[in-house]
């Protein structure tokens, strides 16, 4: 390779998506929750995007698009290019059929709100498969009883999945149960699940359990609605901020879009898998 060639590479890698990461690292940070380590954030980012050539050649057909999505994981604090986080490729009809930058928020992401929002001590979420052992009855039973034999034959194919979780003063939430019919309704809504880079054909299981952790997210807090009201009950305490004071505004878990109509229960407001319009 060439002294040029190599100059030109450095300086389409120095002027690509990935380097506007490291570029608008200041921005970032300043939108993330503040345990969130911002040099780490960026760094998975970066790695995200330059080990991926199809999100490389998805980033540089809209760059801004692309740094839109990266904004949302920050603001709602989660890994990009992770299972919290998806990045993925995606078909846009504004772009004549280019492909960009779609984040997905994943199950993981879903678990992690759930966590730090603080009312919960546990989160379970878990696929159930046609050779496992499952008892369940609402209204009797408090929680699932799920078997497995872990050292048997081959578990078989997905039937079902639940989620519940378990509150901090020992109470369980309500007990999510999906069967595979109703998996298929959620992923048929999706118009993106078709996509060879959809989460629902690069790891079905895990789409089935966020299937089952975002219905779980309507009842139980998700959100910093939450950790607001904690914060004016403690302060009430210590007559540090009067009852009827307005709290300061918080950022919203959102992209800048509203959101789709069967999210608006979902305190979180993730984002959806549907295709970018």
């Amino acid at each position: 390779m060439t002294e040029q060639t190599v100059s030109n590479a450095v300086a389409v890698r120095d002027t690509g998506p990935a380097a506007m990461v490291e570029q608008y690292r200041d921005e970032y940070a300043a939108l993330m929750p503040s345990h969130i380590n911002a040099d780490q954030w960026v760094r998975l980012a970066v790695g995200a995007i330059r080990g991926d050539k199809n999100l490389v050649l998805a980033a540089q057909n809209d760059v801004g698009v692309f740094l839109r999505e990266l904004r949302t994981a920050a603001r709602l604090g989660l890994e990009p290019g992770t299972e919290q986080f998806y990045l993925t490729p995606r078909k846009s009809k504004a772009h004549g059929g280019r492909k960009i930058i779609k984040g997905i928020v994943g199950y993981q992401g879903i678990v992690e709100l759930i966590y730090r929002a603080g009312a919960v001590s546990s989160v379970i979420v878990e696929t159930v498969r046609s050779n496992d052992s499952f008892q369940y009855t609402p209204g009797r039973d408090n929680r699932p009883v799920h078997g497995i034999d872990w050292f048997g034959a081959e578990r078989g194919d997905l039937v079902g999945v639940y989620a519940y979780a378990v509150m901090k003063d020992g109470a369980t939430s309500k007990v999510v149960v999906l069967n595979r019919a109703q998996v298929m309704q959620a992923k048929a809504k999706s118009d993106g699940a078709h996509s060879d880079f959809s989460p629902w054909n690069t790891n079905e299981e895990a789409m089935w359990l966020k299937t089952a952790a975002r219905r779980l997210a309507k009842w139980v807090p998700t959100s910093a609605e939450y950790m607001r009201e904690q914060l004016r009950a403690r302060a009430e305490i210590t007559a540090e901020l009067p009852s009827d004071a307005p709290l300061p505004p918080q950022p919203t878990a959102l992209t800048d879009e509203e959101p789709d109509e069967e999210d608006e229960a979902i305190e979180a407001e993730f984002v959806d898998e549907d295709e970018v319009a």
